[in-house]
């Protein structure tokens, strides 16, 4: 069974950083890729960041903060996020789907069956 796990969220100073997790559960990442998503209180869920092992993309929003990277066991994906702002703020989710690219519309959440459940990241002094 598919299942993605998130986990590392927490609560961090503005201009500080924090790295999450995506736990790969019943499959591994060579010809999946994986997603990352954040949404924030009356705000719809936005694309962040999606990695495979043919093509990584990052949101506007984030490039040149946050890195996304795949373990060597090929079994958790990260998300080092750098230079944190409140904005940042939001519960991120990382998703799936099997697929060897990402795909240009990597950053639509209806790309992706499944998903992690989340994790709360508050961006504050």
């Amino acid at each position: 069974q598919v299942q993605v796990v998130e986990s590392g969220g927490g609560l961090v100073q503005p201009g500080g950083s924090l790295r999450l997790s995506c736990a790969a559960s019943g499959f591994t990442l060579d010809y999946h890729a994986i997603g990352w998503f954040r949404q924030a209180p009356g705000k719809k869920r936005e694309g962040v960041s999606c990695i495979s092992d043919g093509s990584t993309y990052y949101a506007d929003s984030v490039k040149g903060r946050f890195v996304a990277s795949v373990d060597s066991a090929k079994t958790t994906v990260y998300l080092q996020m750098s230079s944190l702002k409140p904005e940042d703020t939001a519960i991120y989710y990382c998703a799936t789907v099997s697929s060897y690219y990402c795909s240009y519309s990597w950053y639509a959440p209806s790309e992706y069956p499944y998903w992690g459940q989340g994790t709360q990241v508050t961006v504050s002094s």
